[in-house]
């Protein structure tokens, strides 16, 4: 007797899709790629189009030059104290307990330049809203706020490393005659940096003077 076996029939049921369409793949990583070039693009934009600064800076730690193929750099409009001397400082000042609390500098041109070493850039108020029609003598830095800490995204240098050591031996030699100035009012050393700023308050270094010695970012 044989015993009848059906034969096995084939399942219509429908089989998961595993395929994924392409741009779920390219579209994510489009969109990161675009982030990470979202701030040199900026940089690149202020670079370009940006009208150029001086601002002066202040004596750095002369105990701290050699640590590295960078310099952290602070201004004459990195302190408070001077800020608060400008019209407009009151309203910043009340919201300084808010987290890095917006403010916009104006910064006015010397009377006298293309001079080298460059006359650094006289600041004149602050505002919390970003000015408009500025005169072309003027432009607007934009800079963050609290707790009595002033940052304009300027404070970094990073040395060219084939020049750092020459650097950090000018800006010592620098500092060693500044202090030596302020007792016989000699003139002092010119420690200056040039910035880009664009028409939204971005700023980006481009050098630092060292009196007639250029040395760019």
């Amino acid at each position: 007797m044989t015993t009848h076996i059906p034969p096995v029939q084939a399942s219509h049921s429908p089989s998961p899709n595993l395929s994924v369409p392409a741009w779920r793949f390219w579209l994510p990583l489009l969109l990161q790629l675009g982030l990470i070039a979202a701030v040199p693009a900026q940089d690149a934009y202020t670079y370009v189009w940006g009208k150029t600064v001086i601002l002066q800076t202040v004596p750095v730690d002369p105990y701290d030059f050699l640590r590295g193929y960078s310099q952290t750099l602070s201004y004459d409009i990195s302190n408070p104290t001077n800020l608060k001397q400008l019209p407009g400082w009151q309203a910043i000042d009340a919201n300084s307990s808010r987290r890095n609390q917006p403010f916009y500098l104006v910064l006015e041109a010397p009377p006298t330049a293309n001079v080298t070493p460059p006359i650094p850039w006289k600041p004149v108020r602050v505002s919390v809203e970003r000015p408009t029609n500025l005169p072309a003598n003027q432009v607007a830095l934009r800079g963050s706020y609290r707790d009595w800490r002033v940052e304009y995204g300027l404070e970094t240098y990073y040395m060219p490393a084939d020049r750092r050591h020459e650097i950090n031996a000018e800006i010592s030699r620098g500092q060693q005659n500044a202090r030596f100035s302020q007792s016989d009012d000699r003139r002092l050393q010119a420690f200056v940096v040039e910035v880009k700023v664009d028409d939204r308050g971005n700023a980006v270094p481009v050098s630092l003077w060292l009196d007639d010695q250029s040395y760019r970012f």
